[in-house]
């Protein structure tokens, strides 16, 4: 009797196995349609992000002097508080002056600032 219990259950395996292969044959062909109409949606969403990415580039010199003009203005401050911590530097060290907390909270807004300055620079005109 375990002899034939044991004999069965490679048998039940395999039936086993051939349904689950049947079953999947049967159920991708509904995946495949099912995607087809998914693929459908999907380009027209792209072909929205497109028209829309074209009306963006229409107005692409504005924004771009937009640009510039912000990158400038981010500039002026730079160099102005570059000029400041340089000459408190020049103060402090030359001139034997106690300025040394100005110098350093100038010097840490320069930093600041100029990390910014070359964040947005990189983002806005890196690819060019």
């Amino acid at each position: 009797m375990a002899s034939a219990k044991g004999s069965s259950y490679p048998c039940l395996l395999a039936c086993w196995l051939i349904t689950a292969v049947l079953f999947l044959m049967l159920a991708l062909p509904n995946a495949r349609a099912e995607d087809n109409d998914q693929k459908g949606d999907s380009s027209k969403v792209m072909e929205a992000f497109e028209q829309q990415a074209s009306q963006i580039k229409t107005d692409r010199p504005s924004t771009i002097q937009k640009k510039h003009l912000t990158m400038f203005l981010l500039g002026v401050p730079l160099l102005i508080l570059l000029l400041i911590t340089g000459a408190l530097g020049i103060a402090m060290g030359i001139y034997g002056k106690q300025v040394f907390v100005l110098h350093m909270i100038s010097a840490g807004l320069t930093i600041t600032l100029a990390f910014v300055h070359a964040i947005v620079g990189v983002i806005w005109f890196y690819p060019f």
